[in-house]
């Protein structure tokens, strides 16, 4: 039997570094395989873990939902074909919704008899619930509505009050799932994966319940109700918020018609993640400082860039060795780390100044 436990997060929640948690402290000795899908053109993380002797299948993709009905439905059976693994973690793009993960997982689990979903759970950060709530609302309360356990992180940088309030903001979108708010340092991987998998998986409530077609105003049990090939039209202005000291303005407006074709018909709901993201990344052998770096991540935080929303990197070291950077809004990590094949580094956000980027790295 292999199960799967799907670990979902916004963009910089933290999912990596709970991933390397229960790596360290709870998962030796299971053979294990990790799939992640990147959104991006940079796929970063996969160099991150690659000292913990983990097999991994980077997919990078736009389009969320075409990669998880398409490829990564094939690669969860490649996986089982060929590692026949005791557990499959799943690390879904930052900005993926999680029930369409656990549909494709779903999916494949009625094929592949051996496979089961274990738990499906989303990190959030707990200081941004409030922001990302109301600027990216459709793809964040996804992560949080359909997960079976929220566990939130960095938690030790927040008043009793303060996370106080970022629990209610999520138990108005998930009234079941248990929320870990203690932080991680005070728990064992142990605790952390018993309380993931624990949870009260909304997994087969999902695919059991009825859903109302905002279309037609019919209850279906999928989304295959032959009415959602529609043309349409958005207009959806996001106000990007960082903790209240930036605020910037975004008027997305796009008229599209989706025409996809799989061995299974699948319909979106709302946007796609490439319809409301951005990314842009480059590999690079241009070497950095330290002071270079940290000048670069503040940049990001005034706006003048687009409303950027996680940074990562690795990059060569001016002065040898190489410098491995992490960016959320407000706050970014440089660390020295383990050489890559060459300089990577992505950006990931809503109207980015690609042009503005480029420069303002030097790449």
């Amino acid at each position: 039997m292999t199960k799967v436990n799907v670990i979902s997060g916004f963009l910089g929640a933290g999912k990596t570094t709970l991933i390397k948690k229960l790596l360290d402290e709870a998962l030796k000795g299971e053979k294990l395989v990790l799939i992640e899908n990147e959104f991006g053109e940079i796929g970063i993380d996969g160099g991150f873990l690659k000292d913990a002797g983990i097999e991994i299948s980077e997919m990078n993709s736009g389009c969320i939902c075409c990669s998880l009905v398409g490829d990564f439905g094939e690669a969860l059976k490649k996986v089982m074909d060929q590692f026949h693994p005791d557990r499959i973690l799943i690390e879904p793009s930052g900005v993926g919704k999680l029930s369409d993960v656990i549909r494709a997982v779903q999916g494949v689990a009625e094929a592949v008899p051996e496979m089961v979903l274990g738990c499906a759970v989303t990190v959030a950060d707990a200081a941004k619930c409030r922001v990302y709530l109301k600027n990216f609302g459709e793809f964040y309360a996804n992560q949080v509505q359909y997960a079976g356990a929220i566990i939130l992180s960095r938690t030790q940088k927040l008043s009793a009050g303060k996370l106080e309030e970022a629990v209610a903001l999520l138990r108005e979108k998930n009234a079941a799932a248990p929320i870990v708010t203690t932080p991680w340092d005070d728990l064992t991987g142990a605790q952390l994966l018993s309380a993931m998998e624990n949870g009260n998986t909304l997994a087969q409530e999902l695919l059991d319940q009825e859903e109302v077609c905002p279309v037609c105003g019919e209850h279906h049990h999928d989304h295959d109700c032959g009415c959602h090939g529609h043309h349409h039209e958005h207009d959806h202005n996001h106000e990007y918020d960082h903790d209240h000291e930036h605020e910037h303005e975004h008027d997305h407006e796009h008229e599209h018609e989706h025409e996809h074709h799989h061995d299974h018909r699948h319909h979106h709901h709302g946007h796609d993640a490439d319809e409301v993201f951005a990314s842009w990344g480059v590999e690079t052998t241009r070497a950095f400082t330290e002071e270079r770096l940290e000048r670069i991540l503040t940049a990001l935080d005034g706006g003048q860039y687009g409303a950027v929303l996680r940074a990562k990197g690795i990059v060569p070291g001016e002065g040898g060795g190489w410098l491995h950077f992490d960016y959320v809004p407000e706050e970014h990590q440089i660390r020295t780390g383990p050489a890559d094949y060459t300089g990577r580094l992505c950006v990931i956000g809503g109207k980015l100044d690609e042009a503005g980027l480029k420069a303002l790295f030097e790449v």
